[in-house]
């Protein structure tokens, strides 16, 4: 590689295991990167501006990313003074378990999949002059979409008939606490600590809306990789090798007491596992155990960049205003998804 190291962000979630895994088991090393770091962020806000910002300039030089988010900030949507940063998707590191859930006093409606059943509940809190917020974790990220989609789908305007607030996923819980939200969406572990704090339960998770979803992406600073192909390469084959570790059943206690560590997402064991292996307590008297809708890491192409995946979610952003719908889709597809340095990668 050109360097032994490189900065990359990552926020308290579970799907940031595979960054997490990489530095723990010395595979950054192994691919001759001991110095890679991989640096806490306090929100995607903060992992954007320190992308902007750039590992030489104390930022950092990728991150663990909602998928859209490398899109959004290419262009410039959600920069300062609009400016582009050139981005590029190098993998996806995980599908599904995400989850959205709802503050404990809708228990009675017995909202689930279908949003439409908070239709009234809704309105009536309207009515009487309080306002309905539904918080995601970035503007335009695959929270807001989800959000968004199920929202518009159970016939509530996620524009007109609830506020959309911006919380960053560590916080999610704390805040529903003190009734700042009546429903967010975010990524585990924290639904599930919801859930065990009885603050709420979840309505769905994002499996349910659509089985083995993509959800956050290995995006990287497209002046990195310019500069530094091999150490790129590098990185993604040590993460690549952390997915296959993160797949396999057999390592998810092992997993789930190593991220639940103080210096990467400060939780305990018990908040993680579950989901993490497929078993769900959706609070609300409801529970699943042994489902498929546990967090996919490698098994079945989940680390491929597929194009199509990044497309869907431009469309749904052109959808919601985040793009022009005279976006040409394909062609800025092109310019940040780099699928041949995955298969690059793949090939070593």
């Amino acid at each position: 590689p050109e360097v032994t190291g490189a900065k990359l962000g990552f926020i308290a979630l579970t799907d940031a295991a595979p960054l997490m895994i990489a530095k723990e088991k010395g595979l950054f090393e192994k691919f001759g990167m001991p110095d890679v770091e991989v640096l806490k962020q306090a929100s995607w806000g903060a992992t954007r501006d320190n992308l902007m910002l750039g590992g030489e300039a104390n930022g950092i030089d990728g991150a663990h990313i909602l998928t859209p988010m490398p899109y959004l900030m290419h262009t410039g949507k959600v920069t300062q003074n609009n400016q582009p940063m050139p981005m590029a998707i190098v993998a996806r590191l995980n599908y599904d378990c995400q989850a959205i859930s709802v503050a404990q006093e809708y228990a009675g409606t017995g909202v689930g999949l279908d949003a439409s059943k908070l239709k009234d509940a809704f309105a009536a809190k309207k009515a009487e002059g309080k306002e309905v917020k539904a918080a995601m974790t970035f503007p335009g990220g695959t929270h807001d979409l989800w959000l968004r989609y199920w929202l518009a789908a159970g016939g509530i305007d996620p524009d007109k008939d609830v506020s959309t607030i911006v919380v960053p996923p560590p916080q999610m819980v704390a805040n529903m606490k003190v009734g700042n939200m009546d429903v967010f969406c975010v990524g585990e572990p924290w639904n599930e600590q919801l859930v065990h704090q009885g603050v709420g339960f979840t309505a769905t998770t994002t499996g349910e809306l659509w089985k083995g979803h993509p959800e956050k992406a290995l995006g990287l600073r497209a002046a990195f990789i310019d500069k530094n192909p091999n150490a790129t390469k590098a990185i993604l084959m040590a993460v690549m090798e952390a997915q296959q570790w993160c797949e396999a059943m057999e390592n998810k206690d092992e997993m789930a007491a190593i991220i639940g560590k103080r210096q990467w997402m400060n939780v305990p064991t018990a908040d993680i596992i579950g989901r993490l292996k497929g078993d769900i307590n959706y609070g609300n008297d409801r529970v699943a155990t042994g489902t498929d809708l546990y967090m996919k890491f490698w098994k079945g192409g989940v680390s491929y960049p597929f194009k199509s995946h990044d497309s869907w979610f431009l469309a749904e952003n052109i959808r919601w205003g985040k793009f022009a719908a005279t976006t040409d889709i394909s062609a800025l597809v092109d310019q940040v998804n780099r699928e041949d340095l995955w298969r690059e990668a793949a090939k070593d």
